[in-house]
């Protein structure tokens, strides 16, 4: 199975910053990062989408799986430390049979930037 990383690549650069200094926003810089970052990475696919409604926190990305938990995480700087943090949790939660993963095993880079998770859809509700 594969965990998908999808990230918006309409959010703001920051908060209050819609475009960086070289005209694209905090979400196609972090796309950029993030596909670059998942290139080498099997159990990783991305994808990008427009708006993912989490305009209060910059640089969203959602994590998901088949019959797995859904993450919806943001405000990330649009960083390479950032797409780092974001694969490896992603090959983390992969490697989990629900997706979840004990808090001592996240990276650094994701602490702090859950907003919200889904449980999965029953085999029957999907």
């Amino acid at each position: 199975m594969t965990a998908t990383l999808t990230v918006c690549e309409t959010c703001n650069f920051a908060p209050d910053t819609k475009r960086g200094p070289d005209g694209l926003s905090g979400g196609e810089v972090l796309c950029g990062l993030v596909e670059q970052a998942a290139e080498a990475v099997a159990s990783v696919a991305t994808r990008r989408h427009a708006c993912l409604m989490g305009c209060d926190h910059h640089c969203n990305v959602g994590l998901s799986a088949p019959g797995k938990i859904t993450y919806v995480m943001g405000s990330f700087a649009p960083e390479a430390e950032a797409a780092e943090a974001l694969v490896a949790f992603a090959e983390l939660y992969d490697a989990s049979e629900t997706g979840q993963v004990p808090y001592r095993q996240w990276p650094q880079g994701v602490k702090g930037h859950f907003v919200s998770r889904v449980p999965p859809l029953a085999a029957d509700e999907s």
